[in-house]
């Protein structure tokens, strides 16, 4: 049963046409996501489906009684109202405490925020959640969304999909977080010159099929050329003897990745960044650091010594305040560290990309600004005008003569994005680069930055950017350490969850300082390097103090006495968890060695590559053998 229906519905702003002529219809129980340029019509879309604009012809219908909740990117909230009476509304504190689903809305979107607290105090990721917390607690047949991620970490994005995907409602959502998308969405629109465009399944099967959608039209492209150039000859010559037609065989998923090369060619890149660079990037040498300066606001850094080398590509991930922006400035030498010393390369040339929009003279034309910096850019093997970039990053033609004090939000982070790049740095630090970005703008910037040599830091809460733009992560979890992900983004959410789980069952009374505790000795993420390298002191296996081995955790079960067990089989698993923290110790051994030999092989990529296997293998034994740990502890009666 549909929803809503839309029957040749057409919409303008002013001369432009955003919907021209569309009938679709939303079926109870469909997840849409919506994709599009910036400016293509995809909130107008939204706005005339949940019945908030009235189109400039054809008619919307809605089902009798429907109930649509919608999340604008414009801020609603009553000023003089308390989070707690925009979440909970009247609703008895007896009601909301005991209902399941509210507790859970509250826990992973409100957070520790206070419920009295006005909205007019609060900041506007704080505000973004309350909204949208409001919106979730209500029941609705159809949710339309308007960008939700905005604000959101990583791990409210990953609970939101989940969230969502549960629901029985409806949902059309717009966004331009790619994971997201192929999260919750069973079917993407494509808004498009004034079209909507429909496919099956998420964003990944979006650009499949979108893909092969171009090849069939590139085959009859070809087609129609065979046929005109026949004809010339035809005219030309006279009726030529009888041929075959072409014949395309080609299997679909096959034919578009068969002869694709890997996106880029790590090898190579990392030799142009080795010579463009030397060995030494940044080395963080027993660095101490605070985000509101020398010893207030929290702890960042903790007597941390770490490298980044030539052609490092790394994601750094946190939770909202874990200082993610203050490393990058630390880096950038806006900020210094309360000890310690941060020796930078000689040959070091750095771009940092703020979330704050560097000023641009308003004054100046598009192309005059990129090319007042440099006309030409080589990429790759590529040499590249700054029109052309221009254009790839979504300004074509008289969109480059356009004034700066004309252009968008989302039109001034390309443009300080271009211009950094035409800079010719060899240091890239960006700090939440695709805010306002929209998702063909995304794919050329990480073509581009697919052929930039250099070293790269990149702090985004946008998943898929992240994943694909960078070789590994590392994680701040609290701790003052830098903890590395082999397993990437979800390794960094199932250790946000184990420690989360740990920490509830150490509880009564015990005390833990780190986000995250499972047990080891300093290991490859509590360790530091490049890609590791000397360890800044004892830490678990995710950078975070572990137990001394042969020994408890403090409040563990081995003090009062496991509930259910007896004597002999608790004996029996005290002596199982020392076996288990001496194998953890050898592995965590084994680890720091070769730490220790991939910094001293750091120019031999062959040699770094034979270590980096052996690395793995032994993360690999290590979380099985954690995770055998956990179980053990989970039966003494954590």
């Amino acid at each position: 049963m549909n929803l809503v229906n839309l029957e040749s519905v057409s919409h303008a702003y002013g001369p432009k046409p955003l919907l021209s002529d569309i009938s679709l219809g939303v079926e109870a129980g469909e997840r849409i996501g919506v994709v599009g340029r910036n400016g293509g019509g995809k909130t107008t879309l939204i706005s005339v489906i949940a019945g908030d604009i009235r189109p400039d012809s054809g008619r919307v219908t809605h089902s009798r009684g429907l109930r649509v909740g919608s999340l604008s990117q414009q801020d609603t909230l009553d000023p003089g109202a308390t989070v707690g009476e925009i979440v909970l509304g009247e609703l008895a504190e007896h009601e909301w405490a005991g209902d399941q689903r509210v507790r859970e809305i509250l826990a992973n979107l409100i957070g520790d925020l206070d419920l009295t607290a006005k909205a007019t105090d609060l900041s506007g990721g704080e505000r973004r959640r309350t909204a949208l917390a409001q919106l979730l607690i209500d029941d609705h047949d159809l949710i339309m969304l308007d960008e939700p991620t905005n604000h959101l970490d990583i791990e409210a994005i990953a609970w939101l999909a989940r969230h969502l995907a549960g629901r029985k409602s409806a949902l059309v959502v717009v966004t331009h977080d790619r994971w997201f998308l192929d999260a919750v969405s069973t079917r993407t629109w494509e808004v498009v010159d004034g079209r909507v465009e429909r496919y099956e399944g998420g964003y990944a099967a979006y650009v499949l099929a979108k893909a092969e959608r171009a090849r069939i039209a590139q085959a009859a492209e070809e087609r129609r050329q065979n046929l005109m150039r026949k004809e010339i000859a035809w005219l030309r010559r006279g009726p030529p003897a009888r041929t075959s037609k072409p014949k395309f065989r080609i299997d679909a998923a096959q034919a578009l990745i068969a002869n694709e090369p890997p996106a880029r060619e790590s090898v190579e890149l990392m030799r142009f960044a080795a010579a463009r660079l030397g060995k030494t990037v940044y080395d963080l040498d027993d660095v101490t650091l605070h985000a509101g300066g020398p010893g207030s606001g929290p702890l960042v850094l903790d007597h941390l010594t770490w490298q980044f080398g030539p052609g490092d590509r790394i994601g750094l991930i946190g939770v909202n305040g874990s200082g993610k922006s203050t490393v990058l400035r630390l880096l950038a030498g806006t900020v210094k560290p309360d000890s310690g010393r941060l020796i930078k390369g000689k040959t070091v040339r750095l771009a940092h990309l703020s979330q704050e929009l560097t000023e641009l003279d308003p004054t100046r034309r598009v192309l005059e600004s990129v090319e007042e910096i440099r006309k030409y850019l080589l990429l790759g093997k590529r040499e590249w005008t700054a029109s052309q970039l221009l254009e790839r990053l979504g300004f074509k033609g008289d969109a480059q003569w356009k004034v700066i004090g004309d252009l968008s939000g989302g039109e001034r982070r390309r443009l300080q994005l271009l211009r950094l790049l035409m800079d010719d740095p060899n240091v890239l630090l960006l700090d939440e680069p695709t805010n306002d970005l929209d998702i063909e703008t995304l794919n050329e910037l990480e073509d581009l930055l697919d052929g930039w040599p250099g070293t790269l830091i990149l702090v985004s809460h946008d998943r898929y950017f992240l994943e694909r733009v960078t070789d590994r992560c590392v994680a701040l979890l609290g701790d003052g350490k830098l903890a590395m992900l082999p397993g990437g983004v979800d390794e960094y959410l199932e250790r946000r969850a184990a420690g989360t789980a740990l920490t509830a069952r150490l509880g009564n009374g015990a005390t833990t300082t780190t986000t995250t505790t499972r047990p080891g000795g300093a290991g490859a993420d509590g360790a530091s390097g490049r890609s590791g390298g000397a360890a800044s002191g004892p830490a678990g296996a995710d950078g975070t103090q572990g137990p001394a081995s042969g020994g408890s955790i403090p409040g563990s079960p081995g003090q009062d006495g496991a509930a259910g067990l007896s004597a002999k089989e608790e004996r029996e698993l005290r002596k199982e968890l020392n076996r288990l923290e001496r194998q953890l110790d050898k592995l965590t051994d084994q680890e720091a060695r070769l730490h220790a030999a991939m910094a001293e092989a750091a120019s031999d990529y062959a040699k770094l590559g034979s270590l980096d296997a052996q690395l793995r293998e032994i993360n690999v034994q290590k979380d099985t053998i954690e995770a055998e740990w956990l179980e053990a502890a989970d039966r003494l009666g954590d």
